[in-house]
């Protein structure tokens, strides 16, 4: 687990602003998400401090609303630079997963 989560570091910072971009979202919502999509070593504790590094990187804003089950929320959206980070993003995912499935598949004959 310790080897694929090492992995995840620099890809994760993708998926949530991908995921960001369908919506506003709030923290708990987000690592549900993340589960949903087989994410499972991530909880919302460990989702909050890659939200505020991309919040002071002005990727993502953030408001608070009040909340039918509790306290307020934090709801983040994305920022122009976050959906230009996004972009980036896709392009360097899109070079790398060719790059990966070209030396797997050669591997693997």
């Amino acid at each position: 687990m310790a080897d694929s989560t090492q992995m995840l570091k620099g890809i994760l910072d993708g998926c949530i602003l991908s995921i960001i971009e369908e919506g506003e979202i709030y923290g708990y919502e987000l690592a549900e998400k993340l589960q949903s999509y087989g994410f499972q070593s991530f909880s919302e504790g460990s989702i909050y401090p890659l939200l505020l590094r991309m919040q002071k990187e002005g990727l993502v804003t953030s408001v608070q609303r009040k909340s039918t089950a509790g306290p307020k929320r934090k709801y983040y959206s994305l920022t122009e630079a976050g959906q230009a980070e996004l972009k980036q993003f896709l392009g360097r995912w899109a070079d790398l997963k060719q790059s990966v499935d070209a030396v797997i598949t050669k591997g693997g004959q």
